[in-house]
C-alpha cells in the first residue's frame, strides 16, 4: 500500500507551506536514531572461519538486495523521486522482501555533505514526498539532501533493509562510472579515503549502514592508458593495494563495517609471457582468444589477481566479502555466450552452468566461494526477460543459471536494480516509478532469503522484514519481531501492565501505567494532539492523521502494524468533530507552528 498524499489536501496545507519551519531536518552534526539504547549495535555482520557471513551469535546470514541509483548521478537523491513516494518506494522494497539496500553515490557528494555544500539541485517532487519538505507538507521546501538521506536511514531501519554505501563513482555523473579507477583529475585518491573514513565515522552508532563497497567496477586495459591492475606493488593503480587503504581509512572508524572489495577487469596470462605491460591484442594470434595477452572478465568481476595476492586486512580481515559483479549477452556479448545473430535476436546460443563455470565463473571469481576462501556478494547482476527485448531467450536463461547457482552456493547479492531508468537491464519499477514488475519480480523472488512459508527474513534482530517478515531473532528462534509505528516504540505487555521504552536524540525513559482498555468509547486524551504516541506533539502527528484520512487501507485503526493506535486517534482528535479528518492534521501544524495556542 502506498504512503502518497493525494493531491485534495494541497488546500488545507497550502496556508502553512511557506511557513518557517526547522525541525524537520536532521541534525549534521551525530546522526541519531530513535530506537533502544542497543539497537544500533546488535546487527554488525562478520565472516568466520568457514567463509560464511555470520551476526553476533555466529548464526549465517543472507544478504539478498536490490541497488537503487541517483546519488550518484546528480539527482542528490534516488531517481524516481521525481514522481512517486520515497517512503512508499521503501515499502515496495521491504515488502517483497530485499533485506539489502546497494546505494551508489560518488566521493564528491559524501565530501558535499562532510563539508555541508549546499546541493545544486535536487529532483524531488515535493507534492509526492511531502515528509522531505522543511515544512513537511506538499508542495513545501525540499530538505537538504544529508537530510533526506538520514530520513531514509531511519526508515530503512524500521523497515528491516539494511543499506550497503557504493562509492560507484568519484565524480558525481551518470556516466561516472565509465572512468576506470577510484580517483580522477577532480577528486585525488586522498579524497577518496577521507570521504570513506567521514562516512563510516557518522555511522559508526548505526548498524542500519551494514557495508561499504570501496569503489563500483575498477577496470580498463593498458590501451586504454588508465586502467586498474591488481598485484603487490604499491603502484597509484593497484586496486589490490588502494582496497587495503580504503579498508583500513573504513574500519579504523567502525570496525564493524562489511568491506566489499570488487574486482577488475583484466589479468596478464603470465604463464603465456604476458604482464602487465603487454597490450591487449596480440594480432598475430587474433582469432584464438586462449593466446590473448589477457584474461578478460566483466568490469569490477575479474579476481584471478586474489589468488597469489589476496587483500590483507590485518586484524580486520573478518570484514572482508569479494563482490564481482555479472551480466547477460544483452549488455555485452562475451565469447563465453558463444553467440550467433545480432543483439536481441540471437540466432542461436550455447551455455550452461557448467560452461559458464569451466570457461569463465569458476576461474575468474566463483573459486573463491567454492574453495571457501571468502564469501562473495554479486553486487549487480540483473537484466530483461520479456519476450520484447529477450526474443532469443539467451538473457533470460543466463539469468536462470546465475540465480539458481548463487541460491545453491550461497552467494550473496544485490539484484539491479530497483530503477526503470537503467537502459541495458531496465529494472523492478516501470511507467515512471509507478508500477511494479511483477514478472520480473517473481523471477528474483526465489533467490531472496525467506523461511519455507515464504516469510521474508530481515537482517535485523529487532526489526522485521516489512509487512508480513520476520526479524533475524524471530528465525533464529528468539524474540518475536517488533512492528514499528511512525515513531520507534519498544512495548511489551504482560497480563497487569505495559512497560514502554522510548529513546529519542537526547534521553531515553522509561514508564510502566497500569493496562488500559483499548475500546475508544473508554478513552480519554493523555496529550491532545499525540497522534503517534510518543508523548510529544510535532509534524510527525500531523503527517500520521494524513495518512489515515488519505491512506486508510493501510494506516486507519486496526489495518495493519502501522495503523493508528486506538489511544492516538483520541488524541489526534482535536477539531471538535468526531472523526480524524485533515482539519486535525492542520489544526496540529498551526499548533506546532504557534499559530494556535492550545488543541
Amino acid at each position: 500500500m502506498s504512503n502518497l498524499f493525494i493531491k485534495g489536501i494541497a488546500a488545507i496545507t497550502a496556508a502553512i507551506t511557506l511557513l518557517p519551519f526547522a525541525a524537520s531536518t536532521v541534525p549534521a552534526e551525530k546522526n541519531t536514531v530513535s530506537a533502544a539504547a542497543d539497537d544500533c549495535h546488535d546487527d554488525w555482520l562478520h565472516v568466520n572461519d568457514n567463509a560464511e557471513v555470520v551476526d553476533k551469535d555466529g548464526n549465517p546470514v543472507w544478504m539478498t538486495g536490490v541497488n537503487w541509483f541517483g546519488y550518484n548521478v546528480g539527482s542528490q537523491i534516488f531517481d524516481g523521486a521525481w514522481s512517486a513516494n520515497v517512503n512508499h518506494c521503501l515499502d515496495l522494497i521491504a515488502d517483497h522482501g530485499f533485506n539489502l539496500l546497494r546505494v551508489p553515490m560518488s566521493t564528491q557528494i559524501l565530501l558535499q555533505w562532510k563539508n555541508g555544500e549546499p546541493d545544486p539541485i535536487i529532483k524531488l517532487n515535493e507534492y509526492k514526498n511531502p515528509e522531505l519538505t522543511v515544512e513537511g507538507v506538499e508542495g513545501g521546501k525540499p530538505m537538504y539532501s544529508f537530510d533526506i538521506w538520514n530520513q531514509v536511514v531511519k526508515w530503512c531501519k524500521e523497515k528491516g533493509i539494511k543499506i550497503m554505501m557504493d562509492i560507484h563513482c568519484a565524480t558525481t555523473n551518470a556516466a561516472g562510472h565509465n572512468y576506470a579507477l577510484w580517483y580522477d583529475s577532480n577528486y585525488s585518491e586522498k579524497d577518496w579515503l577521507d570521504a570513506l573514513a567521514w562516512f563510516s565515522d557518522y555511522y559508526k552508532d548505526d548498524d542500519t549502514v551494514i557495508a561499504i563497497d570501496l569503489k563500483n567496477e575498477p577496470h580498463g586495459k593498458k590501451d586504454d592508458g588508465i586502467f586498474a591492475k591488481w598485484d603487490g606493488s604499491s603502484d597509484a593503480n593497484n586496486w589490490r593495494c588502494a582496497a587495503e587503504k580504503g579498508a583500513k581509512a573504513c574500519l579504523d572508524k567502525n570496525p564493524n563495517l562489511l568491506i566489499m572489495v570488487e574486482g577488475i577487469e583484466v589479468y596478464p596470462r603470465f604463464e603465456k609471457g604476458y604482464d602487465w605491460n603487454s597490450n591487449s591484442v596480440d594480432y598475430a594470434h587474433y582469432d584464438d582468444p586462449n593466446y590473448q595477452p589477457y584474461y578478460g572478465a566483466w568490469w569490477g568481476a575479474n579476481f584471478r589477481g586474489a589468488k597469489d595476492y589476496p587483500v590483507d586486512l590485518g586484524k580486520y580481515q573478518s570484514q572482508l566479502v569479494y563482490s564481482p559483479h555479472d551480466y547477460g549477452p544483452l549488455v555485452w556479448e562475451q565469447d563465453w555466450f558463444h553467440l550467433v545473430g545480432k543483439k536481441p535476436n540471437f540466432t542461436s546460443y550455447k551455455f550452461d552452468k557448467e560452461s559458464l563455470l569451466d570457461e569463465y565463473w569458476r576461474d575468474t571469481w566463483a573459486y573463491l566461494v567454492e574453495e571457501n576462501i571468502s564469501p562473495l556478494l554479486m553486487g549487480e547482476w540483473g537484466g530483461f526477460i520479456d519476450k520484447k527485448n529477450d526474443p532469443s531467450g539467451a538473457n533470460t536463461q543466463w539469468l536462470t543459471i546465475l540465480r539458481d547457482y548463487m541460491k545453491e552456493k550461497r552467494i550473496h547479492h544485490t539484484f539491479w536494480c530497483f530503477n526503470e531508468n537503467s537502459s541495458d537491464t531496465g529494472g523492478l519499477m516501470y511507467d515512471n516509478f509507478q508500477k511494479w514488475d511483477d514478472e520480473k519480480y517473481e523471477f528474483v523472488k526465489p533467490a531472496l532469503w525467506q523461511t519455507e512459508d515464504g516469510r521474508f527474513i530481515s537482517l535485523d534482530h529487532k526489526y522485521p522484514m516489512g509487512k508480513d517478515g520476520i526479524s533475524l531473532s524471530e528465525y533464529y528462534g528468539g524474540e518475536p519481531s517488533t512492528r514499528p509505528t511512525s515513531t520507534q516504540t519498544d512495548t511489551t505487555t504482560t497480563s497487569s501492565a505495559t512497560t514502554t521504552t522510548t529513546t529519542t536524540a537526547s534521553e531515553t525513559t522509561t514508564t510502566v501505567t497500569a493496562t488500559v482498555s483499548e475500546d475508544p468509547s473508554e478513552l480519554k486524551p493523555t496529550l491532545k494532539g499525540d497522534a503517534n504516541l510518543d508523548k510529544q506533539v510535532n509534524i510527525a502527528d500531523a503527517v500520521l492523521v494524513m495518512q489515515v484520512s488519505t491512506n486508510p487501507d493501510k494506516y486507519a485503526q486496526g489495518k495493519s502494524d502501522v495503523s493508528i493506535k486506538p489511544q492516538g486517534e483520541v488524541n489526534a482528535d482535536v477539531d471538535g468533530k468526531k472523526g480524524l479528518s485533515n482539519a486535525d492534521a492542520l489544526l496540529i501544524q498551526k499548533f506546532k507552528l504557534g499559530l494556535v495556542k492550545s488543541l
